[in-house]
């Protein structure tokens, strides 16, 4: 065997056999592939694509390169929830603990953000003394005791996908639907979880820009799952509009809270609630009720002792940036974009994002809006609020902002894009 052979294969639009892809995914591992053959072979991929054999070999090469979890022993069934990533999207903060408080345990191995999209740890790590790094020991305690957890993988976990997925980021191939999906099931079968459901993005703020492609990889993913003994469902969702109404880390997790208190903005209330619904029927509670678990704060008192279970402070006074810029409505009329990725990257100039691995963020940075699409408006209105530590970044960030916002006279038709584009099992 050897990589030459394997690259030109997949180059020359050939099957990759079971043999090629263990060896090379071995081998790769251990440093014996190099990262600019191994990137070769990936642009091969992100061209002539995977059928779903190779792509279940694949994966299942890349959970053999690590270990496995096991949550036999919890007192609960296993449910989880893998968002392929957008612009607001603080989901995970109210479904962990909301979905917990029903009945189930939710292990929820989340990751930071890079670009225009955010990351769940960056958002909780804005609120003080909040630890997502966790033992396997310390991940189980914390699961058995308050029924959910929020931290990073560990470095036994799928050990070639974090190789693989670092490189496919700086070299143009992220969008390789048999590498995102294999990518995302590598991590979440390792893990170990009994049912997985799958928020697919579509639209603008997500990596699926038309319903087409969105549906073939969550019927990827989806397949995967099913192959490897993981109950597995994907909604579509809509990611043209942001979640909510704020985008940044502090930001976020203050949205997060009123939802557990009972309020909040009412997209992320009915998407939270969609989810809550999907992962209770996988994991064997479909009569659970995570309406009344909101109203009655018992998701609350979870969230609380997760927080707490992992070193944080529920109490503390959340982050606030130094500096502020207020955008106003230039027209009046009704307000019919708000394009999700132009706020994504407003809000990851501001600093509430990352453009390296290595890059710091600001917790307080991130983009506060005031209006979404439907909503009328009247010129000089405020449409949103910036936030940042580094007031020279407003010029960049407002940048990023233009064409992402129309406004159309009032009296304008508008029909709202449904939260839930389709549902796939």
């Amino acid at each position: 065997m050897d990589v030459i052979s394997v690259i030109r294969t997949k180059r020359d639009r050939g099957e990759l056999s079971p043999e090629q892809i263990d060896w090379v995914i071995d081998e790769y591992t251990r440093g014996a592939v190099a990262d600019e053959q191994m990137s070769a072979l990936a642009m091969a991929i992100l061209l002539n694509g995977m059928n779903r054999t190779e792509i279940a070999r694949w994966t299942a090469a890349m959970i053999a390169s690590g270990e496995r979890m096991n949550f036999d022993a919890l007192s609960r069934p296993t449910a989880d929830k893998h968002s392929t990533g957008g612009v607001g999207d603080k989901i995970t903060l109210p479904l962990a603990p909301l979905v917990a408080a029903c009945g189930a345990a939710v292990p929820q191995l989340s990751g930071r953000g890079l670009g225009h999209t955010g990351g769940t740890l960056d958002k909780l790590e804005s609120i003080p003394g909040w630890r997502a790094l966790l033992s396997n020991a310390e991940m189980l305690d914390v699961l058995e005791s308050t029924g959910a957890v929020i931290c990073a993988a560990g470095d036994g976990l799928a050990p070639a996908d974090k190789k693989l997925y670092a490189l496919r980021d700086v070299t143009g191939t992220v969008e390789a639907i048999p590498l995102i999906a294999s990518s995302i099931m590598s991590k979440k079968i390792a893990e170990g979880t009994g049912s997985l459901v799958l928020d697919v993005k579509v639209g603008s703020g997500a990596f699926m820009k038309n319903i087409e492609d969105a549906r073939e990889l969550a019927s990827t993913m989806v397949g995967l799952g099913t192959d490897h003994g993981v109950k597995t469902v994907a909604l579509l969702t809509d990611m043209a509009t942001p979640l909510g109404l704020t985008a940044g880390n502090a930001l976020e997790v203050r949205e997060s809270v009123e939802v557990l208190a009972g309020g909040g903005p009412a997209d992320v209330v009915e998407l939270t609630i969609a989810l809550a619904r999907e992962m209770l029927t996988a994991a064997g509670l479909p009569d659970a009720d995570p309406e009344k678990a909101l109203r009655d704060g018992s998701a609350m008192d979870v969230w609380r002792r997760m927080i707490q279970a992992q070193g944080g402070d529920p109490d503390a006074t959340l982050p606030v940036a130094r500096e502020q810029h207020v955008i106003n409505a230039s027209s009046s009329g009704v307000l019919t974009k708000l394009d999700a990725y132009a706020v994504g990257v407003a809000a990851w100039r501001l600093g509430a994002g990352r453009a390296r691995k290595e890059d710091q963020v600001q917790a307080g940075a991130g983009v506060e809006l005031h209006a979404k699409p439907g909503d009328k408006v009247v010129a000089g209105q405020p449409l949103m609020t910036l936030h940042t530590d580094t007031p020279e970044k407003f010029a960049y960030a407002i940048e990023a902002l233009d064409g992402g916002v129309l406004t159309a006279p009032e009296g304008t038709d508008f029909v709202p894009s449904p939260i839930v584009l389709d549902r796939i099992a």
